[in-house]
Formats: C-alpha cells, sequence, structure tokens
C-alpha cells in the first residue's frame, strides 16, 4: 500500500511540476474558513504557485451562499473555487450545474464516501461532531443513548440545525441511524435539552459548567483541554457525523488551470499535512492527526449520504421544530 502511495504521489509531483509554468494569473476564492485558517491556506498555495494572484472573500456557508446566489441571480458570480463546510451545500450546486468537474484530481487515497464520484467537489478535512462533557459530570458517556439516562436530565447543550451546517448534518446522519433515528431526538426533548446558537455557544455552557453534556465539533475540546479545559470528547460507538469542509470549482471559473491546482493542492498530501498543521482532522489517510485527535483509522463515521441529506433537509428542520420548537 505504501509502495502504491508513495508512486501515486511521485506521480503527482511530477504532473504538478510539468504544467506549474502555466499556472498563474488572478484566482477568486470564497471560502468559509475563519480568517486564520484561509490566509494559512492561501499563503502556502501563492508559496507554491508565486504567479497566481489570490483575492479571497471569507463568511460563515450561509453567508457565503446568500453572496453567491445574489451573483447567480445578476449572471454575475465572482469565485473561481469555493472551501466551504458541507457536502450538502455542494450537492446542491452540482444538481444545479454549478460545479466544473475535476476528472484529472488524484483521490485514489481517500475514502470513497468522502469524494464526489463525479469529481466536482474534494473533501478537504473531517471536522466531527460527538459528545463532549464537563469533567466534573457524574457519568462518562460512551454511547449516545447515555445522553438519555437520568445523570444527563435537564444537563444538555447542543448546536441548532437551524443554525448550525454542521448540527444539520448531524441530525441527518443520527436520524437515519436504525437504533437512534427520531426518537433519539424526542428522547433528547424529554430530558430538557433546548437546542439553540452554534457550536462555540454550546461548548462555553459546558467548559463553563452550565451544563455538563451536549454535542459539538471535536476540536474545540480536544484544543482547549490541552490547554487545561475541564472537558472531554467523546467518539460514541455508534460513530461519529462530520463536515468535510469540501473544495469545488465553478463551472463559470475565470482560471479554470489555478482553480484545479487549488483543488489539487489541498488534497495532495502536503495540502493534508497543512490542515493537520492548522489542528484538523485530515482526510488523507496517510496524513498524521494533530495532537489530541486518534487516528483517522480508529474512528467511525457514523453512515451519511449528501444526495438524501439534500432532498429532506427542509422536512428534516421542520419535523425537528416541531419536536423542540422554534
Amino acid at each position: 500500500m505504501f509502495r502504491r502511495f508513495f508512486a501515486a504521489a511521485a506521480a503527482t509531483a511530477f504532473t504538478t511540476a510539468a504544467f506549474a509554468a502555466d499556472v498563474s494569473g488572478k484566482l477568486v476564492l470564497y471560502t468559509s474558513q475563519p480568517n486564520a485558517d484561509a490566509q494559512q491556506t492561501v499563503d502556502a498555495f501563492k508559496a507554491k504557485y508565486p504567479d497566481v494572484e489570490v483575492e479571497w472573500i471569507r463568511d460563515g456557508t450561509t453567508k457565503v451562499m446568500a453572496k453567491l446566489r445574489a451573483e447567480f441571480e445578476a449572471d454575475a458570480p465572482q469565485p473561481d473555487v469555493l472551501l466551504i463546510a458541507d457536502m450538502v451545500t455542494m450537492e446542491g450546486l452540482e444538481a444545479e450545474g454549478r460545479l466544473m468537474p475535476h476528472p484529472d484530481a488524484d483521490v485514489s487515497a481517500y475514502a470513497s464516501a468522502l469524494m464526489d464520484a463525479e469529481k466536482h467537489y474534494f473533501s478537504t478535512k473531517l471536522i466531527t461532531t460527538g459528545i463532549v462533557y464537563n469533567t466534573s459530570a457524574p457519568m462518562v458517556p460512551t454511547s449516545y443513548a447515555d445522553l438519555l439516562g437520568e445523570d444527563a436530565k435537564d444537563k444538555l447543550a447542543m448546536p441548532s440545525p437551524l443554525t448550525s451546517g454542521a448540527a444539520t448534518i448531524h441530525m441527518s446522519a443520527i436520524t437515519s441511524h436504525p437504533d437512534l433515528g427520531w426518537e433519539f431526538y424526542e428522547g433528547l426533548a424529554a430530558q430538557g435539552a433546548n437546542p439553540q446558537g452554534g457550536n462555540g455557544g454550546t461548548y462555553k455552557a459546558i467548559a463553563g459548567g452550565e451544563k455538563l453534556y451536549g454535542f459539538v465539533v471535536d476540536f474545540l475540546p480536544i484544543r482547549n483541554k490541552l490547554e487545561g479545559a475541564p472537558v472531554e470528547f467523546v467518539f460514541p460507538e455508534e460513530g461519529v457525523s462530520a463536515v468535510t469542509e469540501p473544495v469545488a470549482i465553478l463551472s463559470t471559473a475565470q482560471n479554470p488551470t489555478a482553480a484545479k491546482a487549488f483543488v489539487d493542492f489541498l488534497i495532495s498530501p502536503e495540502g493534508q499535512q497543512l490542515a493537520s498543521d492548522m489542528g484538523y482532522l485530515p482526510a488523507h489517510p496517510e496524513i498524521a492527526p494533530p495532537h489530541g485527535f486518534p487516528a483517522l483509522s480508529d474512528i467511525k463515521l457514523l453512515d451519511f449520504d449528501p444526495a438524501a441529506a439534500l432532498a429532506n433537509d427542509q422536512d428534516n428542520k421542520a419535523r425537528f421544530i416541531n419536536i423542540f420548537g422554534g
């Protein structure tokens, strides 16, 4: 396996070198990465391709998409490349014919579930959602079912899928699980859970002891635990959901050559090492995770169908509102 991996890496490096001189001009990137991460990503790409001028705009995925939708309406989309939170949004763009395929992208090292089969978008990392608990809690959960016990009653915090993309994907994955389903969310409501806001607020409520258990994206407790925060993150036995920060090229890209080079960079071992250095779990199985994270091979992912999640999104959110209220 390692021989094939390094042979593929060498072939990719050769291909990159062959057309590197042609990678130039202006590249427009719309991204939902945090500002520091976006700058680091752009700087690393420009170090490899100094003849490319990168113009980037950063906001949350919802706001990025609102801006892009307005540009579509005006028949004037600006970005060459999108690097946003989730595959469901990319599925919607793909269904509309808004994405350009990149058939030469090398995804041979990756799990097939992380990449679009037609190569319209490509996962760049895994930001999983599992269980977080305060270390003063009386019970150490190992399963989602543990949160329905008496120890967790009225002690739960969770982000709302009406606000958080990661929470939306988590809801879709959990409710599709044969042993959990919508009954699990009904059980959370009976436990007094009141989903609201995003992951940051949920994390603060649990780290501060206002609540003791909940769901949150992995890097918040894992990073902060290393700095002394009284939290632990659990990868439950049923598995975790994940947003994968996919990258895609717009079908209207003005500089497709540079856009393809940007995609290739992010999914290359070098780009995946950059993700790990930033403190995220890389999607590439051969790249070591950051300190505090388990190996990718030790993490069980919940089954997730982005096309089904897109088709069921409005019905799922309506059912969520029916359970918890708006």
